[in-house]
């Protein structure tokens, strides 16, 4: 006879309840030419809010400026209020609810990561692992890269960054080319809404659109 109930465990030892399932864990969204992105984009972390409660936060251009707002805890709690559309305006944002599979729970680690680079702002949100993250990182490093963060999201950011590319999409696939790992990833550039996933399609991303403006989503 066997089952469950036939199992012994050792108290010391921590069990991971999702040991042998898909982990889907962080939620990203973006939307891309909607008068009001940033309020659209804090309701749809709100409804991914159960892939991580850590942290939240969102970035979006009002098509001279990019605004920031990022947050430890619930988006709830913090990307709410009457003043949103004047904190986060703009006809395009993308935003993240953070369950960290790596890097600390600290507002650093927050996304969307955002730099300015050679060709202007980035903003970028993702969910998954990038296996070969750490390697790259200390390569990264060797050569002079200075990070500010411990997420591997940010490994992304300084391959851009250091890419010969002229074309902003150019350095953003020379960077995917690099990268190992199941991913799901949405990014915001002066001009763009990108979406993109691992090759083998691993992380879900949707594609969809609210009253004609494209919308990127985790589910």
């Amino acid at each position: 006879m066997s089952g469950p109930s036939m199992h012994t465990v050792n108290p010391e030892i921590e069990i991971d309840p999702y040991e042998g399932r898909i982990r889907d864990e962080c939620g990203v969204f973006g939307v891309y030419g909607h008068p009001e992105a940033g309020v659209l984009t804090a309701l749809g972390l709100h409804a991914l809010q159960h892939r991580g409660q850590e942290g939240c936060g969102i970035v979006s251009f009002d098509g001279e400026l990019f605004h920031h707002e990022r947050h430890l805890g619930l988006v709830g709690d913090n990307l709410t209020g009457a003043d949103l559309p004047k904190r986060l305006p703009g006809h395009t944002a993308v935003g993240h609810t953070r369950y960290s599979t790596q890097g600390g729970a600290i507002l650093r680690n927050v996304q969307p990561l955002f730099a300015d680079l050679q060709f202007g702002g980035l903003a970028i949100a993702h969910n998954g692992n990038l296996t070969n993250a750490r390697l790259l990182r200390e390569d990264l490093v060797k050569d002079g890269a200075s990070f500010q963060s411990t997420s591997d999201t940010e490994t992304i950011l300084q391959l851009m960054a250091r890419a010969r590319d002229a074309k902003m999409m150019d350095r953003f696939v020379s960077a995917l080319r690099q990268i190992e790992g199941a991913y799901a990833l949405v990014a915001m550039s002066n001009k763009k809404l990108i979406g993109a996933r691992d090759p083998l399609g691993i992380r879900p991303l949707i594609l969809g659109n609210v009253n004609g403006s494209p919308v990127l989503a985790s589910e």
